[in-house]
C-alpha cells in the first residue's frame, strides 16, 4: 500500500528514508545499476520491506535519490550564508556542488535507466540550482568580496566542467585546486 503522499512522515520513518536515500545515492554512484536494493537496504539499516514500501521499483529510488542529492546542495545556499562570511559561504558551496556533481556523474547509467522508463529526474534541476547559488553571488557582489559580472550560469556550468575533468574521487585534490582557481577568478582583487 502507498504512502499517503500528504501526511508527514514520522520520526523514525524519516530518518529511515534519509538514511536510504543517502546510501542509494553513494551506492548507485560507485556501483551504477549494479547497486542491488536488497545491498543498498543492508547497508542503510533498514529491511528490504522498508525500502520497497518507500520506493516500489529501483527507478524511484534512483530518481528519489538523485532529487534527494539535489535538494541537499540546494538548502545548504541559506545555512552557509547564515553561518559564515559571503565569499567562505559560496566557496563552501562549490565544494558541495562539486560533490554533488561527482555523485550525479556516477548515477549516469541508473539515471538514463530512469528516463528510458519515463520518469524525469532532472526536471526542474537547473532552475534550483541557479536559484541556490544567485544569493551566494549576490551577497558576495553586496560585500565586495566576489565580481558582479558573473552569470550564476557560467558559475554553474564552470562547476561541471570540473567535475567532468576531475571530478572522481581519485583526482579529489586535483578538483579542489580546480575550483580554487574558479573561485579565485570570481573573486575581487
Amino acid at each position: 500500500m502507498a504512502r499517503d503522499i500528504d501526511r508527514p512522515l514520522r520520526s523514525d520513518a524519516q530518518r529511515n528514508r534519509e538514511k536510504i536515500l543517502s546510501t542509494a545515492a553513494r551506492m548507485f554512484a560507485e556501483r551504477g545499476l549494479d547497486a542491488h536494493l536488497d545491498h543498498i537496504a543492508k547497508e542503510a539499516g533498514v529491511g528490504s520491506g522498508t525500502l520497497y514500501r518507500n520506493f516500489p521499483t529501483r527507478e524511484a529510488l534512483i530518481e528519489a535519490a538523485y532529487r534527494h542529492e539535489l535538494s541537499r546542495l540546494c538548502d545548504a545556499s541559506p545555512h552557509l550564508l547564515a553561518t559564515l562570511p559571503p565569499g567562505e559561504a559560496l566557496r563552501a558551496w562549490m565544494g558541495r556542488a562539486l560533490d554533488y556533481a561527482t555523485a550525479k556523474l556516477g548515477m549516469a547509467d541508473a539515471l538514463r535507466a530512469v528516463i528510458d522508463s519515463g520518469g524525469a529526474p532532472y526536471d526542474k534541476s537547473k532552475e534550483m540550482l541557479l536559484d541556490s547559488i544567485t544569493p551566494l553571488l549576490d551577497a558576495g557582489a553586496r560585500a565586495g568580496v566576489i565580481r558582479d559580472d558573473v552569470p550564476a550560469a557560467d558559475l554553474l556550468l564552470g562547476l561541471f566542467g570540473i567535475a567532468m575533468a576531475a571530478g572522481g574521487a581519485e583526482h579529489r585534490e586535483q578538483a579542489e585546486r580546480l575550483l580554487d582557481l574558479l573561485y579565485d577568478g570570481l573573486r575581487v582583487h
